[in-house]
């Protein structure tokens, strides 16, 4: 089953990132998680750059081909505060989800008992947006056929994932300069060295609301530094980065 976190630790902190003015989704959320035991809190989203961020905006550009909006900057700037909180205090553990999900609470009390970095586990997803390459490294994970799989690309959303002080130390050092919507970040395990695991079948859903991130992010990537020849050898070095690592990780089996 895990190993637990000790009594005399902290607990797990369980982080729900909504908007401070997003009263109604607030409310289905807390209505939705009427019947868990764990303790959890609203976490205020940002809506602009965090302290210590840096935006590399022709960084952005060149990776994304256009700028991030407004809602991109305070998903990555959420994101990111939440890391540098859990290193500023020494939290050993948490799990951050958004307010837009639909949780399996059976699944992630117990969870959020176990202590995910005695179990070589510094980052598990608990939800993808987009199927990717991946490959089993445990099965019957806390509960008879949950799976731990490996992705390796871009499997994209930041709708829920556990993380350990060690997890959040290196995202947070990795992500300080803001290159691409944070969900690609931290996707990118062949760079920060972070392996992207994520629980199998995935015990939260995203709910069919509109996001607050916006549409303007799947429009056309028309500015010309993506278009340039060095971006498109920087892509290829990247898509070289992530088969090499699909090919270790294939030796190993």
């Amino acid at each position: 089953m895990g190993d637990s976190l000790p009594e005399s630790g902290k607990t797990t902190e369980v982080l729900v990132v909504s908007l401070e003015s997003a009263s109604a989704r607030r409310a289905a959320f807390a209505a939705r998680a009427a019947g868990t035991s764990l303790a959890w809190r609203f976490f205020d989203a940002c809506t602009g750059p965090a302290p210590g961020m840096t935006i590399d905006e022709p960084a952005i550009r060149s990776n994304k081909g256009r700028p991030m909006s407004k809602g991109e900057i305070g998903c990555y700037a959420s994101h990111f505060s939440i890391w540098q909180d859990m290193v500023a205090r020494g939290v050993r553990q948490a799990i951050v989800l958004e307010d837009d999900t639909v949780v399996d609470w059976a699944y992630l009390e117990p969870l959020a008992r176990t202590d995910l970095h005695a179990e070589g586990i510094d980052y598990l997803r608990l939800y993808a947006k987009r199927p990717t390459w991946q490959r089993v490294v445990r099965r019957d994970f806390l509960q008879h056929s949950r799976a731990i799989v490996e992705l390796v690309g871009l499997a994209y959303g930041t709708q829920g994932y556990a993380i350990t002080l060690e997890g959040a130390r290196r995202l947070a050092n990795h992500c300080r300069i803001v290159r691409r919507p944070i969900d690609d970040e931290m996707d990118r395990s062949w760079a920060h060295g972070l392996p992207n695991l994520a629980l199998y079948p995935a015990p939260i859903l995203e709910a069919a609301i509109v996001s607050d991130i916006g549409n303007s992010r799947f429009g056309p990537k028309a500015d010309p530094l993506y278009h340039s020849i060095r971006q498109k050898a920087w892509r290829a070095l990247e898509r070289a980065r992530m088969r090499m690592l699909k090919a270790r990780r294939l030796l190993e089996r």
